[in-house]
């Protein structure tokens, strides 16, 4: 029974262990040097409490990654025991780095205990086997906030079991982040907008001012966005929207082509090893001009060195010749395991937490955006004028509407079980790697992923776990 219900253990490891390599404690935002920057108090939101549905009594323990805005834990902790002393419940938090949590959460699992609640930033339909479906939860937050915004949603429903395998209240938008001063010498001040110009600009500032572009090709986070942005933006995918395995297409080579063509003309090898820090730390030093990423390592530059947050900018999804798309950079999977001792405790909190998004919003410096937009109401007004010292301060406000160029990892279908573990492998910056690194060409890149990503697909719709996009 146990073997039917739990994710494979031995195909999870080697999953788990190649997310080790990923970054730090400042993965994807960088660390934070003189503490976070006093806000407006008057323009703070005050939160909302629910009374619990039923009542509440023990203990929850969560686990949850260390926020890329270190202000955000700050807050959370204390204000996550402040609702437990309300409600009965003694609440732990334990925050542990990104790359550190697929390790965790899976020794918990085969051990069968640990935390009530874990939390992860990325799509995790593999633990589906090993977790308590969410529908309820699901459900109750759309009586109470409304309609769940579709990129959450297809983020963590599989429409084969129809089961909600995590919870996604939140997610973080993928821009691209650029350093201004070196494209305004290009012509493009206002940074690339399509991935030609990415090319075009970024070969013409590598050459004449000797600072290279930032799209990883290794086993990270960031490098697993950025792949999946460029096959989009091609008009390739991993699946179709029936789940049937997609990559082995003219446009999945004309991608890897580009990609292999951008590392030639902009790019160093230190892309292949780096970490999810990597990124960050080299927009922030001078030493890229360009990254895709979240807000994380500007709002670091805004304590640590003003003068580089004011020459960062940003940009939406570069347009390819079929469609401008990006990931979102992270996406909230809250996940309780099937051996939580207090399920019903762990759902209350993620409503209450559901409550707050304006809070939370708040509270990470505009970096988690809601999946209830109702709940945020002032969102759109903070992005336009930045309460927390944008300069200008209207610098976020293209991502107001960054829905419509953000998609879910498994697109055109939702996220599964076989894309999860094709995230978990990092199949697709290996892809491209090995491409640009001239050790096989685009196709042949492209026919051995498809060898790699057929074989996991056919394994777990053999199990039931994917069908033909829930029809």
């Amino acid at each position: 029974m146990r073997d039917n219900i739990e994710f494979d253990r031995r195909r999870f490891l080697r999953a788990a262990g190649l997310l080790a390599l990923g970054g730090a404690a400042v993965a994807c935002g960088g660390d934070s040097g003189g503490g976070p920057p006093e806000p407006p108090a008057a323009a703070a939101p005050s939160g909302a409490f629910t009374e619990p549905r039923s009542a509440l009594s023990g203990t929850i323990a969560i686990l949850m990654w260390s926020h890329f805005v270190p202000a955000h834990d700050m807050w959370f902790d204390p204000w996550a025991r402040e609702w437990g002393s309300r409600v009965g419940v003694d609440v732990t938090v334990d925050h542990i780095n990104y790359a550190e949590l697929p390790a965790r959460t899976q020794a918990e699992i085969q051990a069968r205990q640990g935390h009530d609640l874990i939390l992860h930033i990325a799509p995790v339909p593999q633990y589906e086997p090993s977790v308590l479906d969410l529908t309820d939860v699901v459900t109750e937050a759309g009586n109470r906030y409304g309609e769940q915004l579709d990129l959450c949603r297809r983020s963590s429903y599989n429409p084969t079991t129809r089961k909600f395998f995590a919870y996604a209240p939140a997610w973080v938008p993928d821009p691209g982040d650029y350093r201004r001063s070196l494209w305004t010498p290009v012509g493009l001040p206002d940074g690339p907008g399509t991935w030609d110009d990415l090319l075009r600009g970024g070969a013409e500032i590598k050459r004449s001012q000797d600072v290279q572009l930032g799209v990883g090709m290794s086993q990270e986070i960031d490098s697993n966005m950025a792949g999946r942005a460029l096959l989009w933006s091609f008009g390739a995918s991993i699946q179709d929207e029936n789940e049937q395995v997609a990559i082995n297409s003219p446009q999945a080579v004309e991608a890897v082509d580009f990609m292999a063509r951008l590392f030639r003309d902009a790019m160093t090898p230190e892309v292949f090893s780096w970490n999810a820090a990597s990124n960050n730390q080299g927009l922030a030093a001078g030493q890229l001009s360009y990254i895709l990423n979240s807000i994380s390592a500007w709002r670091t530059s805004q304590e640590t060195d003003p003068e580089v947050a004011d020459d960062i900018f940003f940009t939406p999804a570069l347009r390819g010749p079929a469609d401008a798309r990006a990931a979102s950079h992270v996406m909230y999977n809250w996940i309780i395991p099937s051996f939580a001792a207090n399920a019903d405790a762990a759902k209350e909190f993620l409503l209450y937490y559901t409550d707050n998004l304006d809070v939370i919003a708040w509270n990470s410096r505009l970096y988690d955006f809601p999946a209830y937009a109702d709940v945020v109401p002032d969102l759109a007004g903070w992005l336009q004028s930045d309460p927390f010292g944008a300069r200008p301060a209207d610098k976020l406000a293209l991502l107001a509407n960054a829905t419509e160029w953000s998609t879910n990892i498994g697109y055109p279908g939702t996220a599964n079980t076989a894309e999860g573990e094709v995230f978990a492998t990092f199949v697709i910056p290996n892809m491209f790697a090995r491409a640009a690194r001239g050790e096989v060409s685009a196709q042949q890149a492209v026919t051995d992923a498809e060898a790699q990503i057929r074989p996991i697909f056919d394994q777990w719709r053999a199990r039931g776990l994917i069908g033909t996009g829930g029809s």
